[in-house]
């Protein structure tokens, strides 16, 4: 017996495990008309999932807010199909749903432009008006290998063996087009209505590796409404004409250019308003206590193999060996220049807290098609501090920073701060 509980506490028992599907047309044919996944204990699924033991179930219809992730993965995947229609030999390769969207990497000859967006967003809204049912299959290893192999879809059959042993392979098929995918999908490609549009078009490298093939990335958006749509779209262009890039060149504050990418070339009002900035923080700095310093740009590796950034980041870091046949590279990130500071000469308690903070240049090397105008960058001032303190100060320390933080960012503006915490 398996007993199903619902959200309004009521229960029912079932003597064979029982998809999602033949739940709701257990409890209503209109239910089953209108559900289009569930949420089985707190995790999203679709129809299809079998349930074979005790748990809390929701059927969801299209208009829930958790159903929008679905309607736009849906929308990614009649993309690659509309695509792969309009492109006969064109390669699909991952297509996941992303904030406030989703996108889908493709690998083609000729790569896409934003000229093709157009036709590609007209097949999609036919794909949509089929209607076509999505199932769900499960195959296995060689049979996947085989088919994706025999249609030339070396990237599919390379995630195929990145599955692990045990998994299951899935398919999810809609009309004569199918995708490896572990969803979950809707029912059918009408769900997902007429509320999306293709906004843009870039290159990505296949896996974010830039010594891998460059694909063509397209972008797009879906709503289950097409007045969230249409208020998305004006946000977005009420944005476009906010963008720092545009702005940046129509002040004549900065620009970027090739011989130096990711990195800023600062027009005289532009390092104004920057040294502006740096003297209200080194005020706000200085007040509470920090004292400034300054670390060399360029250290040797037996201090980065020390801190860990040798081993863990030196695909992300400028480096460069000197005739003594010595290897350096330009700092990604103050932190091990302040620790040396910190060991120079004895320390005793009654020095804590100690409280350093920089000005800092730092270098990354970041892939170029995730360079964007300020907001990505290759070299930039880091305005980093670190806390030397007891044990017993830890608490406080930490109460000061926050609130120091959080009162810089009210001073421009920011108050609606959202913080998260990463392992």
């Amino acid at each position: 017996m398996v007993r199903i509980t619902f959200p309004d506490g009521a229960e029912r028992g079932f003597d064979v495990p029982i998809t999602g599907v033949d739940l709701a047309q257990s409890i209503a044919p209109s239910l089953r008309k209108k559900s289009v996944a569930m949420v089985v204990d707190g995790k999203l699924v679709d129809l299809a999932e079998r349930i074979d033991k005790d748990c809390r179930a929701e059927l969801i219809g299209r208009e829930d807010p958790r159903a929008l992730e679905l309607i736009r993965h849906d929308a990614a995947h009649v993309l690659a199909q509309a695509v792969q229609e309009l492109f006969p030999g064109t390669q699909a390769t991952i297509g996941p749903v992303i904030e406030n969207g989703f996108f889908y990497d493709f690998a083609r000859h000729t790569p896409f432009t934003p000229h093709d967006l157009p036709a590609i967003e007209d097949r999609m809204h036919e794909i949509v008006a089929r209607n076509q049912p999505i199932t769900r299959e499960v195959w296995s290893r060689e049979e996947a290998r085989d088919f994706f192999c025999e249609r030339g879809e070396a990237y599919k059959v390379e995630l195929v063996d990145a599955i692990p042993e045990g998994e299951d392979i899935r398919i999810y098929r809609q009309g004569h087009w199918l995708d490896l995918c572990r969803g979950p999908h809707m029912t059918s490609t009408g769900k997902i209505g007429a509320a999306f549009k293709l906004t843009k078009v870039a290159g990505a490298y296949w896996r974010g590796d830039a010594a891998n093939r460059m694909l063509t990335r397209i972008y797009g958006t879906a709503f289950a409404t097409q007045a969230e749509l249409d208020g998305h779209l004006r946000t977005l262009e009420e944005a476009e004409k906010r963008d720092h890039r545009k702005l940046g060149r129509e002040m004549d504050l900065y620009h970027f250019q090739e011989e130096a990418p990711g990195s800023v070339f600062w027009h005289p009002k532009g390092w104004t308003l920057f040294q502006t900035l740096i003297d209200y923080m080194r005020k706000r700095q200085a007040a509470a206590g920090y004292a400034e310093v300054n670390t060399p740009d360029i250290m040797d590796r037996h201090l980065w193999e020390t801190s860990g950034h040798w081993q863990n980041y030196r695909e992300h870091m400028f480096t460069t060996k000197t005739e003594d046949d010595r290897d350096f590279a330009l700092k990604p990130m103050n932190c091990p220049g302040h620790m040396l500071i910190y060991k120079q000469g004895l320390k005793s308690y009654r020095d804590m807290p100690l409280k350093i903070a920089e000005f800092g240049k730092v270098h990354r090397y970041e892939p170029s098609g995730a360079l964007h105008g300020l907001l990505r960058v290759r070299s930039f001032t880091q305005d980093d501090a670190h806390i030397f303190c007891t044990e017993d100060q830890l608490t406080e320390e930490c109460i000061k920073v926050n609130d120091l933080i959080l009162s810089i960012y009210e001073d421009f503006g920011f108050r609606d701060i959202r913080i998260k915490l990463s392992p």
